[in-house]
């Protein structure tokens, strides 16, 4: 059973260890909205789209762990890095950046005896379609970029169940945080785009840009 000193061990070593991609703010959003999905009895897998390392994976892990919830946990990544900047992301990222692998991301949950996830490996427009369970109650979406983060919110939106909700990293909508730095601006650019306005997506408090979007139906 994982107690609340094992969250907060784990906690410490990821924001030791993997402070490049999680820090405080984050990892307190999917904890809280993971308990809440598990007290409200939300159906579904958990899902998260970019997950590099698996420092992210090993956090909801624990946290479904500590609320004694076995649902399965999905992990889809190019393990390629980032592919090729569009004209709606409005920067220039070195395609190949944030490369990984699944032998990364499984040291990560062997280093604390964790039941590892399912890895699907591939670009998202060839995976998600076919692999992504019916039902998701819980998404982390880190696709960093307009196309990757379209096609994210284009396949799992219609599978997210009532009650469930997606946490978009490197959302910043401006007119929420007025003088907010948008590093990645094609994410909220592909949130206008699907969702149209006005937006669906609310802007969690933070020193870092992310946005929530839950189903209410």
């Amino acid at each position: 059973m994982t107690t609340d000193a094992d969250l907060k061990d784990v906690r410490a070593w990821l924001l030791a260890e993997h402070h490049e991609t999680v820090d405080a703010d984050r990892l307190g959003h999917v904890r809280a909205e993971l308990q809440r999905i598990v007290a409200d009895g939300v159906r579904g897998a958990v899902v998260e789209l970019g997950c590099y390392r698996g420092a992210m994976t090993l956090w909801m892990r624990c946290v479904l762990d500590a609320c004694g919830d076995d649902r399965p946990i999905h992990v889809y990544d190019s393990f390629e890095g980032l592919p090729e900047t569009t004209e709606e992301d409005e920067i220039v990222m070195p395609s190949g950046l944030f490369t990984s692998s699944p032998a990364d991301l499984l040291a990560v949950f062997a280093a604390w005896d964790r039941r590892p996830p399912h890895v699907h490996p591939g670009w998202f427009e060839d995976t998600l379609a076919g692999r992504l369970p019916d039902r998701i109650a819980f998404g982390y979406l880190d696709g960093d970029l307009y196309a990757s983060t379209l096609v994210s919110l284009t396949q799992c939106v219609p599978r997210l169940q009532p009650g469930g909700a997606l946490i978009i990293d490197d959302y910043t909508d401006p007119g929420a945080r007025p003088g907010a730095v948008a590093p990645f601006p094609g994410v909220k650019a592909a949130c206008d785009a699907y969702f149209g306005a006005p937006s669906p997506v609310e802007t969690l408090p933070g020193d870092v840009a992310y946005g929530r979007y839950r189903r209410r139906d």
